[in-house]
């Protein structure tokens, strides 16, 4: 069975080691261009394209363009069954229909609920306590395709977007299998998905970062949450921004924004409650706890945040 993997970051990482581990070693990876990164800005591989050459994977294509005609004729040239595809780019019909067997995704909620770029974020964001991952065929409307299956987990009430992703990562793997197995013993029953049931997950932009002190402690500590560590939440100090990684749920009152304690721990006031704030980074700093930041930053009871 010819199999392509196409993923980029360390998310799509398990889903091919896991294939491998399976015996159903892609035959080619599609991948993102080499890049700088780091502080260092070095060329580097996509953590897809590490994993795929540490396995022996030879045949890796990185195209600039995924619509580009020279991509789409470089897949069809390896005569796939199956194209398996986790956090890729979107691929235009003229790549994915060239396998024979369908093309599928794998994307990181139980779909319909949280179309588009950013699933983990916004349903932390809107206070889930369950998620999960879906695989299902591609169709040239994103994220729209016939359900093929879905694994369950839960959101821990504290857990961030970065501990829900590495969990997610590797259930994510496990789905990506059982789809392959499924679709090579002919037993795929693909489910339409209810369109009147979905719910949008779009990228995620600076704006949509800043902490919303107005609305109840649940909101902003859901909020926090689901933007750590990246992008991170973030709130002006008079014209300094700090970017605020870790908070917990607090009993208090007072205007929103408005710092409630600012020694032994930094308290601040919300719509309704409070919130607590145990990991807080001012520009150009590293992440501190509150109670070290507090030493070196000047932060006063009844200083408000949130307003420049």
């Amino acid at each position: 069975m010819n199999i392509v993997f196409m993923g980029t970051p360390e998310f799509a990482v398990p889903s091919l080691t896991q294939l491998i581990e399976s015996g159903h070693a892609p035959v080619a990876v599609a991948t993102g261009p080499d890049r700088p990164r780091g502080r260092g800005q070095e060329v580097t591989p996509t953590p897809v394209k590490a994993a795929a050459q540490e396995a022996g994977i030879d045949r890796i294509l990185q195209p600039e363009d995924v619509t580009d005609d020279a991509f789409a004729e470089a897949v069809a040239d390896v005569e796939p069954d199956v194209i398996a595809v986790v956090a890729y780019k979107i691929l235009p019909p003229k790549v994915f229909t060239t396998a024979s067997e369908g093309a599928f995704n794998l994307h990181g909620s139980l779909l319909p609920k949280y179309r588009g770029a950013a699933p983990i974020n916004h349903a932390i964001m809107q206070g889930e306590t369950e998620t999960g991952v879906t695989t299902f065929f591609l169709e040239p409307s994103v994220d729209t395709g016939d359900i093929i299956l879905q694994k369950s987990m839960t959101i821990g009430p504290n857990e961030t977007a970065g501990s829900v992703h590495d969990r997610m990562k590797e259930l994510g793997g496990e789905a990506v299998v059982e789809t392959v197995q499924q679709i090579e013993a002919g037993t795929v029953d693909p489910q339409p998905q209810d369109d009147s049931k979905a719910t949008p997950a779009p990228k995620i932009h600076d704006e949509d970062c800043e902490i919303p002190w107005g609305r109840s402690g649940e909101d902003v500590h859901n909020h926090v949450r689901g933007l750590s560590p990246y992008p991170g939440a973030w709130t002006m100090h008079g014209d300094t921004r700090l970017k605020i990684y870790e908070t917990r749920r607090a009993e208090g009152s007072g205007i929103p924004g408005e710092v409630i304690e600012a020694g032994q721990r930094l308290l601040v006031a919300c719509g309704e409650e409070a919130v607590e704030v145990v990991t807080i980074q001012q520009p150009g700093r590293q992440q501190l706890d509150a109670v070290d930041f507090l030493n070196g930053y000047d932060l006063s009871e009844g200083e408000r945040l949130g307003q420049e």
